[in-house]
Order: C-alpha cells, then sequence, then structure tokens
C-alpha cells in the first residue's frame, strides 16, 4: 500500500518532469494513478483513466530525456497542501496514524476541480464509485445464505447495524454527468453588440497642459506658469506610460512589466537630474535620488496597499520576491549611506572617490539582481499574479510606440522644469530641499503612482509591489551611480554625500516598508501608515 510521503515524493517527480515549480492537485492525483494499487485503481485503469491518459488531458507529455526539468520542489499550492491535511483527518477518524495514497484520492475527489473532475467526467467515473470501492460497506448475503439462516429475534430484541460512515462532501457532490448531445439548432441571428460609450476623464483635460507648456515656454510666459503647466503635463503622460506597460507586461508577466515601468519611469528622474547638474543644482540632484526612495516606498507604495486594501480585505504576494527586493534595498541604501559616514568621521578622506567605488558595487549588484529574477532563479516569481488587459488589447507595436513617444515627451516637460526652478522656488516659496524631496519626485514618479494604484484597484497586488519596491531599488542602484559617472563626464564633483536628515529618513523608509512586505500579505491600514510617514517626513522637509 503506498504511504502518505511515497505518493508525495511520486507527485514531486512528476510535477519536476512536467516543468513544474510547485507540486498541485493534479501532480498528486497523476502519482495517484501511477503508484496506487487497489480496486479504485483498478477501476480507473479499466474506464480508461491511466497517468499516461492524464498527462495528454493536462496537454503535456512526459519526456523521459528530460526528467530533470524543473526542480518539483517549489512547494505545494493551496488546493494540494488542502488534500494532504484532509487525507491525514481522514485516517485519524478511521483510527490510523499514517495517511495512504487511498485518504488522498478520497480528499482531492470532496471536491473535483479543473483536470481531475474533467478527466472524472471523461472516464464516467463517480466520486460515490471509487469511494464505495475504497471503503466498501457491509456485503449483501446470497439468497441460499438467507434461506438457511435463523429466524429474525423480535423486534424488541433487534440491534440495529451500524450504518458506514456517511461523508457529506462526497457523498452530497454531484455526479458528474457526461455532455449532453448537441441538437441541430438553426443559429440565431448575429445580434450587433451597443457600441461602448466613451468614458472622459480628467486626464483627457490634463493633456491640454502638454501644448500649454509649449507656447508658455516658446512664447516666454511666466516661469510659475510654466513650471506648474509642465507639471500637469506629465500627469496623463504617466498614465499613457502606465497603460502601454500594461499592454506589455500582459504579453510577458510582471517582473518584466515593473520593469519595463520603472525603466521609462526613471528616464524622467534621470533626464531632470542631468539638466539640474548642468545647471549646477548638486544638492538638489541629492535630493531628488533621496526623495525618489521615499516617494516610491512610501507614498506609491501606500497609495497601492490602501486602495487595494479598501476593495480586498487581505493582500496577498510573494514573500519571495518581497524578501529578495528588501535586501537588494537594504543593501542599496547601505552603499548610500556609507559615503556620508565617511565623511562625519575624522580624519577620513577621498569621499569622492569612495562614491565613484560605490557606484560601481551598486551597478554590478542591479545587473547581477536581474540576472537572478530574470534568468537563474525565474520559477521563484513566475507564480505571482500577471496582468491582464481590459477591453481590446493594443497591437505590441503600437504599445511600444506608444511607450516611447509618452517618454520622450515627458523627458521634454521634464526640461522645463529645471529651466523654472530658480524663478519657481522665489514665487511659490519653495525650498530647493523639498523641492527635491518631495515635489521633482512625485512628478517624477507619476508614472508609477498610476500604474501601480490601477494594479493594486484591479487586484493585482503582486504588479502593485514590484513597480513600487522595484521601481525604488533601480533608484538607488541604477539612476545614483548613473548620475555620478554623469557628473564625471560633466565636471561635477557629484558624491553620494547626504545630509543627516536625508540619511535617517532613508534607514527609517526602508525598515518600515520591509515590515509591511516581509510576511507576504498587507492591508489597507498598513498602507494608511506608510503614507502616515510620508506625511510627517514632507512636513519636516517643509521646515528645512
Amino acid at each position: 500500500m503506498t504511504t502518505l510521503d511515497q505518493l508525495r515524493a511520486a507527485a514531486a517527480e512528476e510535477a519536476a518532469a512536467l516543468g513544474s515549480g510547485f507540486v498541485g492537485s493534479e501532480h498528486l492525483f497523476l502519482a495517484w494513478l501511477g503508484a496506487a494499487t487497489g480496486p479504485a485503481r483498478e477501476a480507473s485503469a479499466a474506464a480508461g483513466l491511466t497517468a499516461e491518459a492524464f498527462r495528454s488531458l493536462l496537454g503535456v507529455r512526459k519526456d523521459p530525456v528530460k526528467r530533470g526539468a524543473g526542480t518539483g520542489d517549489g512547494g505545494l499550492s493551496s488546493h494540494a497542501q488542502r488534500a494532504l491535511t484532509s487525507a491525514q483527518e481522514i485516517a485519524q477518524a478511521d483510527g490510523r496514524d499514517a495517511a495512504t495514497a487511498d485518504d488522498v484520492l478520497l480528499a482531492l475527489i470532496r471536491e473535483p476541480r479543473g483536470a481531475i473532475a474533467r478527466a472524472l467526467t471523461e472516464a464516467t467515473l463517480k466520486p460515490s464509485q471509487l469511494k464505495a470501492m475504497i471503503r466498501p460497506g457491509p456485503a449483501r448475503p446470497s439468497a441460499a445464505a438467507r434461506r438457511n439462516a435463523p429466524p429474525a429475534a423480535p423486534a424488541a430484541e433487534r440491534i440495529t447495524p451500524a450504518r458506514p460512515r456517511r461523508d457529506p462532501e462526497i457523498d452530497d457532490i454531484p455526479e458528474a454527468r457526461p455532455p449532453a448531445r448537441p441538437r441541430l439548432t438553426p443559429a440565431p441571428k448575429p445580434v450587433r453588440p451597443p457600441r461602448p460609450r466613451r468614458r472622459w476623464s480628467l486626464l483627457w483635460v490634463l493633456y491640454v497642459a502638454v501644448p500649454v507648456s509649449v507656447w508658455l515656454h516658446s512664447t516666454g510666459g511666466s516661469p510659475s506658469a510654466l513650471f506648474v503647466a509642465a507639471c500637469f503635463a506629465i500627469v496623463p503622460l504617466a498614465a499613457l506610460i502606465a497603460n502601454a506597460t500594461e499592454q506589455i507586461a500582459a504579453r510577458s508577466g510582471p517582473m518584466l512589466g515593473a520593469l519595463l515601468n520603472a525603466t521609462f519611469g526613471n528616464a524622467t528622474e534621470v533626464i531632470v537630474a542631468i539638466a539640474a547638474l548642468n545647471a549646477g543644482y548638486i544638492e538638489l540632484v541629492k535630493a531628488t535620488l533621496t526623495g525618489s526612495i521615499l516617494s516610491n516606498l512610501l507614498l506609491i507604495l501606500g497609495l497601492a496597499l490602501f486602495t487595494g486594501g479598501l476593495r480586498q480585505h487581505t493582500l496577498k504576494f510573494s514573500r519571495t520576491a518581497a524578501g529578495m527586493s528588501a535586501a537588494m534595498l537594504a543593501l542599496a541604501v547601505a552603499g548610500l549611506m556609507l559615503p556620508s559616514l565617511l565623511n562625519g568621521t575624522p580624519g577620513a578622506h577621498s569621499v569622492y572617490e569612495l562614491s565613484q567605488i560605490v557606484a560601481g558595487v551598486l551597478a554590478v549588484t542591479y545587473v547581477g539582481s536581474l540576472v537572478f529574477t530574470m534568468r537563474t532563479h525565474k520559477r521563484l516569481f513566475a507564480g505571482g499574479d500577471h496582468a491582464t488587459v481590459d477591453g481590446k488589447p493594443w497591437p505590441l507595436v503600437g504599445a511600444i510606440v506608444a511607450l516611447g513617444l509618452a517618454a520622450a515627451v515627458v523627458a521634454v516637460e521634464s526640461g522645463f522644469l529645471v529651466d523654472t526652478i530658480g524663478s519657481a522656488t522665489q514665487s511659490l516659496h519653495l525650498s530647493h530641499v523639498f523641492l527635491g524631496l518631495i515635489v521633482i519626485p512625485i512628478v517624477g514618479n507619476a508614472a508609477e503612482h498610476v500604474s501601480a494604484i490601477v494594479a493594486a484597484r484591479k487586484g493585482r497586488t503582486e504588479l502593485a509591489v514590484q513597480i513600487a519596491v522595484g521601481s525604488a531599488t533601480q533608484v538607488a542602484l541604477l539612476v545614483a551611480p548613473l548620475l555620478v559617472l554623469a557628473g564625471v563626464a560633466m565636471g561635477q564633483d557629484v558624491t553620494l554625500v547626504f545630509p543627516p536628515f536625508q540619511v535617517a529618513a532613508l534607514g527609517i523608509a526602508v525598515i518600515v516598508s520591509a515590515v509591511v512586505t516581509l510576511d507576504g500579505e498587507s492591508h489597507w491600514l498598513e498602507g494608511a501608515q506608510l503614507l502616515a510617514l510620508y506625511a510627517m517626513i514632507a512636513a519636516a522637509a517643509w521646515f528645512i
């Protein structure tokens, strides 16, 4: 008799052979077909339900040459874990210490779904029939035995025989019926579907800010008005970037979609920072780097968890991806803090050279993280929720072109921002610290704001978390080293020495965001807590 451990090991081998990163209920059923013995197994084989037939039903043929493909040790799916737990409970109810393969079958046919339900239907096997073979009731005596049996006892002395224990989860489920033979009926006349109503939103109105900003720049209009117009113009362009990225992510998965969104969203910050470096705003560039990380970790992630939590009681995402992102982000922020700590150490020197070395190490680490998530350990990050597209999907070429054009126009608008920084800070009474920590990161990260919130509202928490945390990691590991190298090329002494307030804010943000995401689940209150922390940091930056 096949034990539970033997069945689970066989299921892991089947999952590995089929290239799956986890053991599902279909793998347990496949292992039972291949390893179990007994009347239920013989009846299944007689009905044509064999292991090979079930693999064909899954649409994947087992290749003995590639038996090592995959690992099969990626863990159990929630349904498979539930089946094993139920099998152990069935064994304990029968007074047995260990469950068997037949107990697992009883648990699987309690709620047949997917490929298992389809296989039973095609083989015309009923769950109650399989249960009766595994747990046979009392045998009915033959006619000769009934004739030779002693007379029945009086009713008062008659003992009611014990009825077999009834399992409502198996006996009460409706039996699978073969599909009805289709009837030849005349095809109905095609009905033209109603034309969808066009939705107008505030984003369409904000597109007007694009030509307005161009007109103000070309005619020499008010710098403050140009600054505000450029900020408003970036918002709908960020939404266009989010929509185009969602179209691409629907074809490539959440990891690549988040990477594309972070890349094109941070392109705005890189262009703004390079223009600011050329104008001599070095401290503003440093504040923008710090503010971008804070904006992603606290504002974007907080908004995503808050809005998503209003629609779902508990938000779930990959603990593996969250742990890797938290570790990479902690390493990146530690690298950014080292030059600041060295600068405050008595007798220390060569902070400029240390900044270049740290920038190179961070860039190499970023490349390693891409290889880890996209190549060597891709299966660990392939179980998240994938992006889907509402309505008619865009052509892939059209989505890529829209993404590139939107990023190019955002770059132009970012140049307008830099040209009006000096006048805007005076007329709007904004300090360079508040402008760098709060205003420019919010405008530059508008693409991540829109896409992460939209993904969270649609229930794709995995994608929303990867956009927010991935963008913050990319700023620390890629944008910061890139700006250090740009400073070398432009003759600017750009170091990674930050003021103590910014260093402390970075450390607090990394710790709090890690606490929120490491357990793999969240809710709206944790999103509100991240937003509260961001509001307090913004208030402190206002008074600097």
